[in-house]
């Protein structure tokens, strides 16, 4: 009797509060994440790297930038870099397909007048007829922040990085980094130079060898090669065996995405006369809203 007439009370006391006095409910708005991880994209647009970062490399005071990252919000765009690894960009936005995308993984180092420059960060995301690349320029600063982001030209980013660790005037020579057996190396061909044994322009490629030894540079082979903007995309340096990787990643697509309508329960129906790579490239090339500057907003959703 004490419970029923204690349950009694309690539906009274909320029956005297009435609305005005009944609990309000707090509406949390869930983070926008969806345009990241909907399965819907394309695997390239959900922040998978082509591959891995180079070795961590050049100056050993530097090596203690390796696995941080720092951030920078401009206008609707938030960039990071991390050191040694890559350099990302995310869109500040709550539309369900905000764009996310690698702008380039560490690769190697830009060696100006034997030192250290810049850091070039490659094989980003797809960019028309190549990937998204990154340079980064270090300068001297009272603490380790990313200072400044631009796109001097398309799909080209230029970030500026300070850092107390380029302070000094010796801090980026590209000799002290060197171990003693290239340091030897190095003696050797300034004194060949010295000794007119060499041409400055054999000292130079003697010197780019010593460096892609020491792994500062990528031997011309291992960096992607640039492609001209406008008319066809790569048609001047594709191959057969090209044309086939690329035929069988096609084709693996066109079976992920049939799966996936599938799964939601999608008809898909292939036009008469046209095949399904066929299909699937028109509605990628000509669908596609044009790419931006400055962070393009993703595939759409739609796919038929």
């Amino acid at each position: 009797m004490a419970a029923k007439a204690a349950c009694v009370l309690l539906l009274l006391g909320l029956a005297a509060r009435g609305p005005a006095g009944a609990a309000k409910m707090k509406v949390v708005e869930e983070p926008n994440t969806f345009g990241v991880n909907n399965l819907f994209l394309p695997q390239t647009s959900r922040l998978q790297p082509k591959r891995e970062p180079a070795p961590v490399s050049g100056p050993e005071h530097l090596f203690r930038l390796a696995g941080k990252c720092f951030s920078l919000v401009e206008s609707t765009y938030k960039y990071e870099l991390c050191p040694f690894h890559n350099v990302t960009q995310h869109e500040q936005t709550f539309r369900w397909n905000a764009y996310s995308g690698i702008l380039g993984i560490w690769q190697e180092w830009e060696i100006t007048n034997n030192t250290f420059a810049s850091m070039w960060m490659r094989d980003g995301d797809s960019c028309r007829s190549r990937s998204r690349q990154s340079k980064v320029e270090l300068t001297c600063g009272k603490s380790n922040r990313l200072a400044h982001v631009s796109e001097p030209s398309t799909c080209v980013y230029s970030l500026t990085f300070e850092t107390p660790l380029v302070c000094h005037p010796h801090s980026l020579l590209v000799y002290p980094a060197l171990p003693e057996a290239l340091q030897q190396r190095w003696d050797q061909v300034e004194q060949d130079l010295a000794d007119e044994l060499i041409t400055p322009q054999g000292h130079a490629k003697l010197l780019r060898a010593l460096f892609e030894d020491a792994g500062y540079l990528k031997a011309p082979g291992e960096n992607e090669p640039a492609l001209q903007e406008g008319g066809p995309e790569g048609l001047g340096s594709e191959t057969l065996e090209n044309c086939r990787k690329g035929h069988t990643q096609l084709s693996k697509e066109i079976k992920r995405l049939r799966s996936l309508l599938a799964q939601h329960g999608i008809r898909y129906t292939k036009p008469t006369g046209t095949s399904s790579s066929e299909h699937l490239a028109r509605d990628t090339l000509t669908d596609r809203p044009p790419e931006q500057l400055r962070g393009d907003p993703g595939p759409r959703g739609d796919f038929l």
